[in-house]
């Protein structure tokens, strides 16, 4: 089945948004969605969210998931708000308790921060199966840029995060605590191993050189024969060097500490004091 997938870019953080369709009836998923962050003066704002939502209820959908495909370091997710509007089940990968381990240590979060992955209402597994109406999603484990990372094939759509991007960009960092380029490799393997004709909707884009216009869907197909960094059969040897020299380069996100401190707890805020203030940490010298 071919689900109808409406996409929601996001200019400040280059992140793609989805909903994802059962064209036969109303139920819908929500992939990576986006709560608006501005650093500087720390405040929070719904706007990105509040177009998904409007979408959602102007075509009369019904909200069955919000999936994230990992615990994203460049943007806040706003599954929690719009879980609240409109319904639907949290869902990510079953080592978000790894990523909580660690981070939960950087942040010294203390006891008091559940680390067994409590805060999603469902943590998927490798081969996990699920449904939005009549769709059938299938739950691949792709780590590498987290050790927690899933791609959501979803009828003839794969929704891959930060795995892979378009061809002419190429793959993901993977230089985070608990990333692996080796391990991206592998994961990119059981991607490409899709039907050819398997549709690609990655979770970011930077507009390559000499690409004018964002763009954020591709093939299996496509990304096999054209991808900079894993097409025409690159081995792991080759990637591997790449991939790591490429990323000694990169520097930091600019939301990595709010958003890791966030999406770590499902999209929550950290607790509030006793005066209702909410306030996030900068560990010194940690990442």
């Amino acid at each position: 089945m071919k689900p109808d997938v409406t996409a929601f870019f996001d200019d400040a953080t280059n992140t793609i948004s989805y909903v994802v369709r059962d064209p036969e009836g109303s139920a819908c998923a929500v992939v990576d969605s986006v709560l608006d962050f501005d650093y500087s003066s720390g405040r929070t704002d719904t706007r990105s969210a509040d177009a998904i939502i409007a979408f959602v209820r102007e075509h009369g959908l019904e909200v069955q998931w919000l999936l994230e495909t990992h615990v994203h370091a460049d943007h806040l997710s706003a599954a929690p708000y719009i879980q609240e509007q409109l319904g639907g089940k949290i869902g990510i990968g079953d080592r978000i308790t790894l990523v909580q381990d660690t981070f939960g240590k950087v942040f010294n979060e203390g006891t008091e921060f559940q680390r067994d992955g409590s805060q999603f209402d469902r943590l998927f597994q490798q081969g996990d199966s699920f449904h939005i109406g009549q769709l059938r999603g299938d739950v691949l484990h792709t780590p590498g840029h987290t050790p927690a990372c899933l791609t959501y094939v979803i009828g003839d759509a794969a929704f891959v995060g930060d795995t892979l991007f378009m061809p002419d960009f190429g793959t993901a960092r993977c230089d985070f605590p608990g990333g692996s380029s080796e391990a991206l490799y592998a994961s990119i393997q059981k991607i490409l191993a899709l039907p050819d004709e398997t549709r690609i909707f990655v979770g970011h884009d930077y507009k390559a050189p000499g690409r004018d216009a964002y763009a954020w869907e591709t093939t299996v197909g496509a990304q096999k024969a054209l991808n900079i960094h894993v097409g025409q059969g690159t081995s792991a040897e080759d990637f591997v060097a790449m991939r790591d020299a490429r990323d000694a380069t990169l520097a930091m996100p600019k939301l990595i500490i709010p958003s890791l401190q966030v999406n770590m707890r499902a999209g929550h805020m950290p607790p509030a004091d006793e005066k209702g203030d909410v306030f996030l940490k900068v560990p010194v010298n940690k990442l």
